[in-house]
This record gives structure tokens, sequence and C-alpha cells, in this order.
């Protein structure tokens, strides 16, 4: 087995290393014949995790690119980094001086306060990329990942919805059911919570099936159409979500924002809370 000979650049960060990561990752565009391993260490908010690092890189002869905006892990880390005989680069200290010779305003010293702030972004970004990835039955086995599952027949709004619900940050599968058959296992062993179905008269589905066939250039699929056979889907359908405890309500009549609107309300009738996210979790 050879050894790794590669040189250890530890970002150290009181968010999540990101930012660092970022301007070390630009810098070293001009150094790519020398190969690196970046040491992501991120959450690092205490003196006690400053000197864990440094001894750390003191053991691998490694380097140190920090972003800390606390005044005591700043100074423990130039201590402690004196001590070890590391070499520790203050990525934000430059900036922090050009900033205060302006603004003239003590640092507010906020740990992580840039994540914080793009936390938004950053859910959003997570809940589109899940819901595009677990729509109309897709990636069944992950489903207990999601804040919220909508379920109902064919076009009963749901994918619409659930990209909907996306934008706002929430991360919405939707999952197909049908007559003939029942629900697929990986969503009857999630929370009933946290499942929801989604109804249309049968007229209404009636009109938006026959438009779609119409959009799609196929010809007429009779059972797909007929109010009668559509009928007799919604009630098996409506016979699955009684059996599994889901609840659900009917969108027949209503916009895509006023469905998303009630499963947000319904979800919040049920305090339930969102997933975890790790969108930009690196340490």
């Amino acid at each position: 087995m050879t050894s790794d000979h590669r040189q250890r650049i530890f970002i150290v960060s009181d968010g999540t290393g990101r930012t660092c990561e970022q301007v070390v990752r630009s810098a070293y565009v001009q150094f790519e014949d020398e190969p690196i391993k970046l040491m992501i260490r991120g959450g690092v908010r205490t003196v006690d995790q400053v000197l864990d690092v440094v001894r750390e890189a003191a053991d691998v002869k490694g380097i140190i690119f920090f972003t800390l905006v606390s005044d005591s892990t700043r100074k423990a880390m130039k201590d402690h980094s004196n001590e070890y005989l590391v070499e520790a680069v203050d990525v934000l200290g430059p900036v922090f001086s050009g900033l205060n010779s302006i603004i003239n305003r003590r640092i507010r010293s906020i740990p992580g306060k840039y994540y914080k702030s793009e936390q938004t972004y950053f859910d959003r970004m997570d809940a589109i990329d899940y819901t595009i990835k677990h729509d109309d039955g897709q990636r069944l086995n992950e489903l207990a990942l999601a804040d919220v599952v909508l379920v109902g027949v064919s076009r009963s709004s749901k994918s619409s919805t659930c990209f909907f619900l996306a934008y706002r940050g929430i991360r919405a599968a939707n999952v197909p059911l049908f007559p003939d058959r029942d629900p697929p296992r990986e969503l009857t062993r999630i929370s009933s919570q946290r499942v929801i179905g989604l109804s249309k008269n049968r007229h209404r589905l009636a009109a938006i099936r026959l438009t779609r066939t119409h959009l799609m250039g196929v010809p007429h699929l009779e059972n797909y159409v007929d109010e009668h056979t559509i009928e007799k889907e919604i009630r098996a359908v409506n016979r699955q979500m009684t059996k599994h405890h889901w609840r659900r309500f009917d969108t027949s009549y209503m916009a895509i924002e006023e469905i998303a609107r009630e499963v947000e309300r319904l979800m919040r009738e049920s305090k339930l809370r969102r997933r975890p996210r790790h969108p930009m979790n690196r340490s």
C-alpha cells in the first residue's frame, strides 16, 4: 500500500467551511501541479476545538486556513499555531480590518452568520433537487427523507403542487395511487401524518385528462377519460387513503398555490418538522 504524500490543507471554520474552501480552491488553480488534500473542519466554535485541529495539523505537517469570527477562537488559533509551529492563515482578518477602517464599527462576531443568511436559498435548492428526483413515485426507498408526500390518482395536481412547495423550501415527493393495486410498502411505512391525499371530482378530473390527451396528441384512452370509470377509480383510491389514515382534501377547483397553502396548513396542524438538511455540511 503506497503512502499518501499529498500536502494536508486544513479548512477551519465556525460555519460550514464553504467560504474558506472556495478561497483556497480559487488560489490553488495556480499550483495544480502540487497535489493537496483538503481537510474540512467546520463548526469549530470553542478554544478546545481549535487546539484539537492545530494538533491534528501539526501531526501531519499541515497548513491551516481559517475563517473564525469569534475573538476567543481567533486568538486561540494564533496562540496554538505558534506553539505547535503550524502555519495558520487568517482568511477573514484582512477583510475585517479593511471594512473596519471605513465602517468604524465593532464586528458582531456571530459564528456561521453568512451561512444562516443563505439558509433559505440552500433549503430551496435542496428541496427542488429532492422533488425532481422523487416525482411520480421515483426513488421510493428515499420517501422517509421527505417533509411531505402527496398521493392521489393521475392528474390530481400532485406534481405541480410539489414543485410549488419545493420552491418554498419543502421537500415534497409524490406517489400515484391505483385502484387495482396496493400502495407501495415504502409509502405505508412512513408516518401517516406526512402523507396527504389530493382528490378531484370525476367531472373535473375527466376534463383535465381529456385536455391532457389532446395536448399530448394521443388517441382517447377510453378508461382514462370515462367519467364512470374515473368515479370507480376515485372511490377505490379514497378507500386506500382511509385505510392508511392519510388525510385528504378536494382540489377540484383550487389553484396550485391554494393547494400548496392547504398542504402547509395541514403540516402545521400536525406540527410536522422539516427533515434535517445537509446541503453544505462538509465537515
